[in-house]
């Protein structure tokens, strides 16, 4: 049986392959998703509207993100999402989902 724990996000997208040139890696790979994730379950449906969330919601997600360079512009957003592998990060994606699940 999994326990709270077990459902934190975090794990399941730190393994994310990251598609990054590694010297364009200003913001990290699981603060992108996890933000990008938070905004889109308050109801953001662009870019603009997740980078709003995220300046919004900035000291929250300081708690439970490590955020080094700020908030990532909605253009970042926007460029990571394009890279990064769409099987994969549904598969995590869904992994998750079903952690959350079986723990509710």
């Amino acid at each position: 049986m999994n326990t709270i724990a077990d459902a934190s996000i975090l794990p399941h997208f730190t393994a994310l392959t990251d598609p990054r040139q590694e010297d364009k890696t200003d913001h990290l790979l699981p603060d992108i998703i996890i933000l990008a994730v938070c905004a889109v379950i308050s109801g953001a449906d662009t870019w603009p509207d997740i980078y709003e969330y995220g300046q919004a919601e900035q000291i929250w997600l300081r708690t439970i993100l490590e955020l080094p360079d700020g908030i990532p512009s909605a253009d970042t957003f926007r460029r990571v999402f394009v890279l990064i592998d769409k099987d994969e990060s549904e598969n995590r994606f869904i992994r998750w989902i079903t952690t959350v699940e079986t723990v509710t």
